[in-house]
């Protein structure tokens, strides 16, 4: 490599440095041909070659080859070592677009790769469920079904809900499916227990925790804020609650903590979901989530093995990687 003093003494070496830059720049930055080069110089095109084999052999131009994909390939084969998923898919964003644009359909991709065409699949509600179902390419599969693992939002909630996810997800398979009639939050425990012994709900949630595959989200606690699905349930009482209890995430209405462990809070008794430790059972759970507010949230999931595939977006993949090495995540770093 071209890096010694003494090759820089003498005004001749200088000279035959500075026209070898020249020609370099030519044609690696300008795309200019050697042709071009050789009459804009003054030198012959071969002469104009063997400037460019210097230029490579003293270490004036190092060509590296750079594919994208294979960055990717690396992202997720590092998830799958450190976490110990059964799948993961690493997507990079289109120019101009955001990670919603690809992530949904790359686990769109792992369901339909994975499963079977006589599946049970469990899913939870979300804008990112919602969006996988929407890219799960048409099947025939007559014998699947699909179940609501979670209880309805409220009416006044924007988001996605479990019902409307599953008849999608079952028009797509070309199956059948089973909701829950009932909030994802009610009023008081006493209400959830009675709600959880009516013969509908409990098949529906007993027959989600048998799923072959599941579809869900994941959740950030930020400030002792949940997000969206707990908006009308989140009080300044519950918030100090869940903030004390060092929750970083939730999953399928459960809240977490930094190691995917289930955190009690006051919800938890009026709440309809699928039971913690049955998800974990699920042979295939797919988590679809991503951005720099739920990488602890993300990260927990997979500590706790709540999730045993992720698709997620590079930015995402390369902080939970990072955090997962220091411990701290970009915004500690500042």
């Amino acid at each position: 490599m071209f890096n010694n003093d003494a090759s820089l003494t003498s005004s001749d070496e200088r000279q035959r440095i500075s026209e070898i830059l020249d020609v370099a720049r030519m044609y690696y930055q300008r795309n200019m041909t050697q042709l071009q080069i050789a009459k804009t110089v003054g030198y012959s095109r071969p002469t104009v070659s063997r400037m460019l084999q210097e230029a490579l052999g003293r270490g004036i131009v190092r060509i590296t080859i750079s594919d994208p994909l294979e960055r990717l390939q690396n992202l997720e084969s590092q998830l799958v070592s450190r976490f110990g998923l059964m799948y993961a898919r690493v997507a990079e964003p289109p120019a101009g677009g955001g990670p919603i644009d690809v992530i949904p359909r790359c686990a769109a991709s792992i369901l339909v790769e994975h499963a079977s065409s006589d599946s049970l699949v469990t899913v939870s509600n979300g804008r990112a469920v919602a969006a996988t179902v929407r890219e799960v390419p048409v099947q025939d599969w007559k014998k699947s079904t699909v179940a609501q693992m979670i209880g309805s939002l409220s009416p006044a909630n924007p988001m996605t809900d479990s019902p409307e996810i599953c008849r999608m997800l079952a028009q797509r398979l070309g199956g059948s499916y089973t909701t829950l009639p009932v909030p994802m939050i009610l009023s008081s425990a006493p209400m959830a227990r009675a709600m959880l012994k009516e013969k509908q709900i409990a098949a529906t949630l007993a027959l989600g925790g048998r799923a072959d595959a599941a579809i869900v989200g994941v959740g950030a606690v930020n400030n002792g804020r949940s997000g969206h699905i707990f908006t009308d349930y989140e009080d300044a009482g519950v918030v100090e609650e869940i903030t004390s209890l060092g929750a970083v995430g939730h999953i399928c209405g459960h809240h977490i903590d930094d190691y995917g462990r289930h955190i009690r809070t006051s919800l938890c008794d009026r709440t309809v979901s699928i039971d913690f430790n049955r998800l974990k059972r699920i042979p295939l759970v797919i988590g679809v989530a991503w951005g720099h507010a739920k990488v602890r949230a993300i990260r927990a999931c997979m500590r706790g093995g709540l999730i045993s595939a992720l698709a997620t977006d590079r930015s995402t993949a390369e902080e939970i990687l990072a955090l997962d090495n220091t411990g701290k995540t970009a915004d500690d770093e500042r």
